[in-house]
């Protein structure tokens, strides 16, 4: 049940709240992007295509899409399906990277078109074909944007997506802070088990609300 408290706020800073408090969690997405801010490899482009996605579903909840995938099992169980196979492979390639980490050297984003379309790719699935951020910008965000009307259902939607614009910018270009730290194999190794921890965690959880 939804509080009456966050509704009597400003649209626009419960919306920023509510969405900030969804997306500043380890997961998928937000472990990808660490990792490219990380290793400075098409920032701007992960930080942006990241940030449009998600707007992308918190517009689509606050439209009302949610209610009509609350009323489709079917369609809920293939999206779940589907990510748990997709994190349970990405987490599977966390762990190889793991057993051959490599070390962060001080090069400009690469320009390669292959490495290009992978990371184009794999940022584009992690945001639009995760079951996990679906649930939580399109059916949890779009419940609360459903309790507003007009104006005040576009500036609460206006809130979530500005929180993840500051954070995905944040956390693409932030993570250079911690380079000299990634400096070290075992930090890569390190980080490279956390997020397969991640991504099959977050799998096994989706597999078993199915």
């Amino acid at each position: 049940m939804i509080s009456a408290y966050p509704l009597a706020l400003s649209p626009t800073v419960t919306g920023f709240g509510l969405g900030a408090s969804l997306i500043v969690a380890i997961g998928s997405q937000n472990a990808f992007v660490l990792r490219q801010g990380l290793k400075n490899q098409h920032v701007f482009t992960v930080s942006t295509i990241s940030f449009l996605c998600d707007a992308l579903l918190i517009s689509l909840g606050a439209g009302g899409f949610s209610s009509v995938v609350a009323t489709s099992p079917l369609l809920m169980t293939v999206t779940l399906w589907g990510g748990v196979l997709f994190l349970s492979a990405y987490g599977l390639r966390s762990f190889a990277a793991a057993a051959r980490p490599g070390m962060l050297e001080a090069i400009p984003d690469a320009k390669g078109p292959a490495q290009f379309a992978e990371v184009l790719v794999t940022t584009v699935s992690l945001s639009l074909l995760n079951p996990h951020a679906f649930l939580d910008t399109v059916i949890l965000l779009g419940s609360v944007a459903g309790q507003y009307a007009g104006q005040s259902r576009l500036l609460f939607a206006a809130g979530a997506i500005s929180a993840s614009f500051a954070w995905f910018y944040t956390l693409g270009y932030g993570a250079r802070m911690l380079a000299p730290l990634f400096r070290n194999p075992l930090a890569w190794r390190l980080l490279d088990i956390v997020v397969g921890c991640t991504m099959w965690g977050i799998a096994i959880k989706l597999a078993c609300s199915i």
